[in-house]
């Protein structure tokens, strides 16, 4: 059966995660079936870590704030977690179906394919959409 998103509630919640006024910094992105519906959400990354098991496939949409001495900025960061335990058929599936999710999600700075929760450090991420930010001007600490 082919997969479907239910666009309206994800982007519903994907909006959340843009609103610098809301407090929600991340939501997932997960299976209901064959339908992709909003999963979890949070103002916390650890507990985002938390929803990243061995045995689920899920995308998440995810803000950070980074920067630099000169200027603070909100960072997004799309990310499709596969577990260890997924099935072929499905780790296959899931790269199919994220383009389902990259019609709701379309402003991101970086998109990350992990399985390994070592890859999930907040810092790994940060680290990585600095290098996609461009200019640094943050000569002390370089």
């Amino acid at each position: 059966m082919a997969t479907k998103i239910d666009k309206e509630a994800c982007r519903e919640a994907y909006n959340l995660v843009r609103d610098d006024g809301s407090a929600v910094i991340w939501v997932t992105f997960k299976y209901d079936g064959s339908t992709i519906v909003p999963g979890e959400q949070g103002a916390e990354y650890q507990d985002f870590i938390q929803e990243c098991t061995d045995d689920v496939r899920l995308f998440a949409f995810v803000r950070f704030t980074t920067g630099d001495a000169m200027s603070k900025r909100s960072k997004f960061a799309l990310i499709t977690w596969i577990g260890e335990n997924v099935s072929g058929l499905q780790r296959a599936k899931t790269s199919t179906d994220k383009t389902l999710v990259k019609e709701v999600v379309q402003n991101f700075a970086k998109e990350f394919v992990i399985s390994d929760r070592k890859e999930l450090e907040e810092d790994f991420i940060k680290s990585e959409l600095k290098k996609a930010g461009g200019a640094n001007y943050d000569a002390q600490t370089e």
